[in-house]
């Protein structure tokens, strides 16, 4: 008997003992996973393992894609051969969005959109090499493909039924050549926008902010005089609207690539721009070993250094990194070996672009220039959301041609990047094909009794009511809202986790002239200068 409690006894120690190194061990292990994280050497979230593609050419990852829209501070400089590639923004991943999201009891009001087109034929040609082979016709047998691409050019044939703006109506609604034209839309480009326009219509399906009975007043698409911005744009809103009515829509003309409509004259934007590009170029001939690269790649193709530079080559190349393609290469005569240019090189032209970007921010003059150019655009996104804020309050009357409470904007790289400057978030990378900028509009909880609405600060025109209409900014899918100019400083409570409407107000219509010395566009605009 003492035998067998001596052995339930010396079990039980065991047993004790064992559990004890399992607690001591798990804390050493989240110790050190901590540790690691914060020094930055492993990954805070694991990454998704990568299916094959399926037969329609779509790979998907298991777990979240999370493209990180603010370089990861690092002790060593980015790849640029990877920010190549997050700049493809090939569509052969899931990706998960943040639009659409709030605390509860929350009601979306409006969505104000602006996209960069997607995947392009290169606008230069590299002299002395064949272009890059790329089809773009649509075919659903081709990768990359969307499961609404068929519905998407069917529907397409029926366009005539919109209304166009006439510097409009002549472009092609699809991509159509069998060998691409200069920076024609690909396939490429056509499905990115399609998966861009569905990810939202999932965001938003369940908030029904736009009416089922929508009309041509709640729907606004604007888009420039380019093939490809009209083109992605439609490739944007099918995705969002699928077989949506052609008859309620009108597709609107954007003379001018920063779409400030009638207030596009501004002498001192021009006078930052010029002084920023002059700043561009003293960067890029200062650099030995660019300028290098430039002599080598001139010397495998047989042309002068001048030439090469001339032909932007960094355009082409990124379309044959893109496509999956071997780099150009250039016959050489005598039965040798073609000589081709190298992804070396064109790291180091991607390296000197990063620079520049860097720069940029540094010197600080193009977030002047974006300031002037984006404030017609943001001024009118202001006065849209104010007047949809206003409507929306109980009681008022919907006013028939004020509640625009989705508009698409398809624009240029050249748009979305001083957008982006003109906004603070000048550490947010380039925008990459595809990219899209989101503003919404939500209005919260209503004032509980007893509480005093604050009125409008002055600057705003109208007194929106601050406490319960908010503004969310996202770019990519990623809330940069609190990153912004305009909210950075605000502090979020629990109580009200959402940045107030009335800061973007006051923001555009006089605080974002600060950068340069003024309180008013027109200030701005035609200051003298010395």
């Amino acid at each position: 008997m003492e035998k067998n409690l001596d052995r339930f006894h010396a079990k039980m120690l065991a047993r004790k003992r064992f559990l004890l190194l399992v607690v001591v061990g798990g804390v050493v292990l989240a110790i050190v996973s901590v540790s690691l994280q914060f020094w930055n050497l492993t990954p805070a979230a694991p990454l998704g393992e990568k299916r094959p593609a399926t037969a329609s050419g779509e790979g998907f990852l298991l777990g979240k894609s999370r493209k990180r829209v603010f370089p990861v501070t690092q002790t060593q400089e980015p790849d640029p051969i990877a920010e190549a590639y997050s700049y493809c923004n090939t569509p052969n991943r899931s990706e998960q969005a943040w639009e659409g999201h709030s605390p509860a009891d929350y009601k979306l009001l409006s969505v104000h959109v602006m996209i960069r087109h997607g995947d392009r034929y290169p606008l230069y040609s590299i002299p002395k090499t064949k272009r890059p082979p790329i089809n773009c016709t649509l075919s659903t047998s081709r990768r990359p493909s969307h499961p609404l691409l068929k519905a998407f050019i069917s529907h397409m044939a029926q366009s005539g039924r919109g209304h166009w703006d006439s510097p409009l109506a002549s472009l092609p609604r699809l991509p159509n050549h069998s060998a691409c034209e200069m920076g024609e839309l690909t396939q490429t480009g056509v499905v990115q926008h399609l998966r861009n326009g569905q990810l939202l219509q999932q965001a938003y399906k369940q908030h029904r902010f736009l009416p089922s009975d929508w009309s041509a007043r709640h729907v606004w698409l604007e888009t420039t005089g380019k093939s490809r911005t009209v083109q992605s744009g439609l490739a944007f809103l099918y995705g969002f609207l699928p077989d949506f009515d052609w008859k309620k829509l009108t597709v609107h003309h954007q003379w001018n690539t920063l779409f400030c409509g009638s207030s596009c004259d501004c002498p001192a934007r021009s006078k930052y721009l010029e002084e920023d590009q002059r700043r561009q170029y003293l960067l890029r001939v200062a650099d030995a070993n660019l300028e290098r690269t430039y002599i080598t790649m001139a010397r495998t193709l047989g042309l002068p250094p001048r030439q090469v530079r001339a032909a932007n080559p960094i355009d082409s190349l990124l379309c044959h990194l893109c496509h999956g393609l071997p780099f150009p290469c250039a016959p050489s005569g005598d039965g040798a070996p073609p000589r081709c240019l190298t992804r070396e090189q064109f790291a180091i032209i991607r390296q000197q672009q990063l620079d520049d970007e860097a720069d940029r921010r540094r010197v600080g003059l193009y977030r002047k220039y974006a300031v002037l150019a984006m404030f017609p655009y943001l001024n009118r996104t202001a006065a849209r959301m104010e007047r949809v804020a206003k409507s929306s309050e109980a009681g008022r009357q919907r006013r028939a041609g004020m509640d625009e409470v989705f508009t698409l904007s398809s624009a240029h790289d050249v748009t979305l990047a001083p957008l982006l400057s003109a906004l603070g978030l000048e550490k947010a990378q380039f925008p990459r094909f595809a990219a899209r900028i989101v503003f919404e509009l939500w209005r919260g909880l209503p004032v509980a009794p007893g509480q005093v609405r604050r009125k409008g600060g002055k600057g705003e025109r109208s007194k929106v009511n601050s406490r319960d209409v908010f503004i969310r900014v996202l770019y990519n899918g990623e809330d940069v809202t609190f990153h912004s100019a305009f909210c950075r400083s605000h502090a979020r409570r629990v109580s009200q986790p959402l940045c107030p409407l009335t800061n973007f107000l006051t923001f555009v219509r006089r605080d974002m002239f600060q950068v340069v010395n003024a309180t008013s566009y027109s200030e701005a605009c035609y200051r003298r200068f010395n």
